[in-house]
């Protein structure tokens, strides 16, 4: 599997909201967000779209807070900081991709913008 590249070069997208599903819809294999009840294709073609664009904004979030996380847990000035062995493994991350995300969490803590540097 390919891994992802920390970016923030891209404006951030307003995206449909994501509900969380009931648990019964969720625990039917054919159930996604109401999307097989739709019979109008172009209907269909945008509400998919939503949360595909909802889906990719909401994955760009959660990685810049990996990502922050795993400079914290890095940091120098800390007595039980963790390496970057120990970060890939906890993140199921290669060593160098933890280096990489170590990296850019610190240019997120600092206020940089990373897609400028």
């Amino acid at each position: 599997m390919a891994e992802p590249t920390p970016r923030r070069d891209e404006p951030r997208l307003r995206p449909a909201p994501l509900l969380f599903e009931p648990t019964a819809a969720a625990a039917d294999p054919e159930h996604f967000f109401d999307l097989e009840s739709i019979d109008d294709p172009h209907a269909l073609l945008e509400r998919a779209t939503e949360l595909t664009l909802a889906f990719r904004a909401a994955a760009d979030r959660a990685m810049e807070f990996q990502a922050m996380a795993a400079a914290q847990l890095a940091d120098p000035r800390h007595f039980d900081r963790l390496t970057t062995a120990d970060i890939s493994e906890r993140a199921e991350w290669t060593e160098d991709y933890a280096k990489k995300m170590v990296e850019f969490g610190r240019d997120l803590l600092r206020g940089d913008d990373p897609g400028t540097t």
